[in-house]
């Protein structure tokens, strides 16, 4: 492999994690709604989603379970490279500490990027606008998290500025701000 498909790869493993780990807080958000919890706790529920063997680091295979619930496919060689260069002690693990500097390092644009791959993934059909208390429910259901529809109703109420029952990308994005 060359070294501009290496570094192709490279960069597509890193917007995957970045995109995974959105996707992961945007989860641990909305369902923390009913339980306060600062953005520290937060971020601490999402490394532990990710962290399956809970020995405290995030390995390339957990990362690439982490991509492949998202629908995205992420090669070991692909996963070590993106935790090599994204970890900070050279370990080939990512820590905590690496987790927030991934998604607290994002500018504006990708965090905007982010945002509107996750609502597509949350969105009832692909290109609706607008996330329903089932597709909330499908989607957190992938991710592992269980709740009825009336739990996903009163998520998307508290954002719902319209009062339509769903969530537009404009709400969403005000709920993750």
């Amino acid at each position: 492999m060359s070294i501009p498909c290496k570094l192709s790869s490279i960069q597509l493993a890193i917007s995957l994690l970045r995109f995974c780990l959105s996707l992961q807080y945007i989860r641990t958000y909305l369902c923390s709604l009913y339980i306060f919890m600062d953005k520290k706790e937060q971020y601490t529920r999402v490394f532990g989603h990710i962290d399956t063997n809970g020995d405290g680091k995030i390995s390339p295979p957990e990362l690439q379970i982490c991509i492949g619930k998202m629908g995205e496919e992420l090669s070991l060689e692909e996963a070590e490279i993106a935790a090599a260069l994204l970890g900070s002690d050279g370990d080939g693990l990512l820590s905590m500490e690496d987790l927030v500097n991934i998604v607290e390092s994002a500018n504006e644009e990708e965090k905007v990027s982010d945002l509107k791959k996750a609502f597509n993934m949350y969105e009832e059909k692909e290109g609706s606008g607008r996330i329903t208390p089932k597709s909330l429910r499908r989607m957190l259901s992938k991710l592992g998290e269980s709740r009825t529809v009336d739990d996903c109703k009163m998520m998307i109420a508290k954002f719902d500025v319209n009062g339509d029952g769903v969530l537009s990308f404009d709400e969403f994005r005000e709920m993750m701000a």
